[in-house]
């Protein structure tokens, strides 16, 4: 069996995440109160460019806290923000991108723009997805399956194992280099009980009604590189991954599987469950 030791979500794309003890396993990735997974996104404000740690990585220090109603925001010197978390009535009308997939958005306003422009120093808009848009990753991936995201890169969900993150600090440790925390990689969630990186071998795991399919390995950009505490890029840990972790199908060093929900959409995940896993070997 394997058993999930830790849930994530992040409000906000590329800020900093919620550690939950449970989460609804939504149709467009993990929620928690009627929140989803990058429901939020920071944009750039002359042509609706989505940001990320990978260029802009002070966003790590926006910590978000979920209220009742609200998404309270802090960051170092700035006053918080609160974000309604009450569903937008007007049409969204803020064209937006994410990689090659355009669509239209909520835009939070002047004061949330202004908020997230005086923290990182460019002119931002801060924007919230439309509910009623239906953005698809890659059926190349999924197998024909129409698997829905919000502002997430790609997939609804990426799963790593405890036992492939301690494969990595043990090389890492035998280069002289510090072991790297978990956040780094920013999952939603972490499995243990099963061997480093089989994950990659994952056909399925099922707890009652919900199967989670890996879809996809994830190839790794340089985020990893960054201090979450700091929002400072420190070691890059793909040289480490790139000696025995590069993939001929993505092209790319991966670490960790793209994850869909192939059924039970609507049921819970919680931190202690047991998964019951099939295995593609």
């Amino acid at each position: 069996m394997a058993i999930i030791t830790s849930l994530h979500l992040y409000p906000v794309k590329s800020c900093a995440g919620l550690a939950l003890t449970e989460a609804v396993l939504g149709a467009r990735g993990l929620e928690t109160q009627g929140v989803g997974d990058r429901e939020w996104m920071v944009v750039h404000a002359d042509d609706g460019q989505f940001l990320t740690q990978r260029r802009t990585p002070r966003l790590a220090l926006v910590r978000p806290v979920l209220e009742a109603d609200a998404l309270r925001l802090t960051a170092p010197g700035q006053a918080e923000l609160r974000l309604p978390l009450a569903a937008k009535t007007a049409p969204p009308g803020l064209q937006v991108k994410v990689w090659n997939h355009e669509c239209l958005a909520h835009d939070e306003g002047e004061a949330a723009a202004a908020w997230f422009s005086a923290f990182l120093g460019i002119p931002v808009r801060l924007v919230r997805f439309d509910p009623a848009h239906r953005r698809a990753s890659s059926a190349d991936w999924t197998g024909g399956v129409e698997a829905l995201n919000r502002f997430s890169d790609g997939y609804p969900m990426l799963l790593i194992s405890q036992a492939s993150l301690d494969d990595l600090n043990d090389r890492l440790a035998e280069a002289g280099r510090e072991k790297l925390p978990m956040n780094r990689f920013r999952p939603n969630v972490v499995i243990a009980e099963v061997g480093p990186y089989e994950e990659d071998y994952l056909e399925s795991l099922t707890a009652g009604e919900m199967v989670l399919k890996p879809v996809k390995p994830c190839p790794r950009c340089p985020m990893p590189s960054i201090e979450q505490a700091t929002g400072e890029f420190g070691p890059d840990p793909l040289d480490i991954l790139s000696q025995y972790r590069n993939d001929e199908r993505t092209g790319g060093v991966i670490f960790g599987q793209n994850v869909i929900a192939q059924a039970g959409a609507g049921a819970i995940l919680k931190v202690g469950m047991e998964m019951t896993p099939e295995w593609n070997f």
